[in-house]
């Protein structure tokens, strides 16, 4: 009863913005199919959440989820999908409470492989929708096969969640061969994060493209500015990485299409404060992809992905 009840609830949010409305203001036709209407990747967090002993930064600000709908509202989005917070590990808590509150918003987790399925029932009825591996910078990956993990992937599965995999590209081919045999649907994060050497001719953004045509993987075009590699955010000059971004897009719109395809933001950009911006990820979205019917066919996958 409780999972039908937030299933008719996906559908009800789904069907009441897709009407393009920000506040009482109804977009013109023609930006509307400019505008993405689901952000699929943002974070949100204040500066005292408790940090892993690895995390790769401490963010010495606050972006709430009231900073975070501000944001999307300035710019015509309507809907937003919070990532599990990596620098925070488990610590899932104020990830969770910003979807109980806001219907507008989904969220992943990280969690342990051994958390109880009734953990995992509760926060699928709070807004919840996938489980996030965030294994950039893991000098050794976890074994997916041994039991603890089958277990929570068939958990995932069950519950029709999906895996959100943020790895470097030379390893994606081994996770996707861990993943795919649990039948869990998986989205790969950051372009499927190529090889900043090898670009669009990765051999990682290959298995990733097989692996969307085998049927349960999606891609997302999200934080671009990234691409240089996982401590490029040091570097002030991102014009490398967005280089990257717009090959590696032109080779997933052409091969992927945009029924397998996502867009996110990754507001507030952490690392790259003052480098990037919410209206520059909508403007490069659209060099991205260039065709706004490929863009508004992204947006229908992304509601139907994360909202039913």
């Amino acid at each position: 009863m409780a999972r039908t009840t937030a299933m008719r609830r996906k559908r009800r949010c789904a069907s009441i913005f897709v009407a393009r409305t920000t506040g009482s203001r109804r977009l013109p036709m023609n930006e509307a199919a400019v505008l993405p209407i689901v952000d699929c990747h943002a974070h949100v967090f204040t500066r005292d959440l408790p940090l892993t002993g690895d995390a790769w930064t401490a963010p010495d600000y606050d972006y709430t989820p009231t900073d975070y709908l501000a944001e999307l509202d300035r710019h015509g989005v309507h809907f937003g999908i919070l990532s599990g917070l990596s620098i925070s590990g488990t610590y899932n808590d104020y990830t969770i409470a910003a979807v109980r509150n806001h219907r507008r918003l989904r969220a992943t987790v990280l969690v342990d492989p051994g958390v109880d399925p009734y953990s995992l029932k509760r926060m699928g009825e709070e807004g919840v929708v996938g489980v996030r591996y965030q294994w950039v910078r893991r000098p050794v990956l976890p074994d997916l096969t041994d039991h603890a993990h089958r277990v929570l992937l068939r958990r995932v599965r069950d519950l029709d969640w999906h895996v959100h995999v943020a790895v470097e590209g030379a390893r994606i081919r081994e996770v996707l061969a861990m993943l795919e045999p649990s039948g869990v649907k998986v989205v790969l994060d950051h372009f499927a994060h190529p090889e900043p050497a090898a670009g669009a001719c990765c051999d990682g953004l290959s298995a990733a493209l097989e692996a969307v045509q085998r049927g349960r993987t999606w891609i997302k075009l999200a934080a671009g500015f990234r691409l240089a590699g996982p401590d490029a955010w040091r570097d002030e000059d991102i014009a490398p990485a967005e280089r990257i971004a717009r090959d590696v897009a032109a080779r997933l719109v052409r091969e992927a299409g945009p029924d397998r395809l996502l867009w996110g933001s990754d507001a507030p950009f952490v690392g790259y404060e003052g480098r990037m911006s919410y209206g520059r990820a909508l403007t490069q979205f659209a060099s991205w992809v260039p065709d706004p019917a490929d863009r508004a066919a992204m947006s229908r996958t992304a509601l139907r992905f994360y909202f039913g």
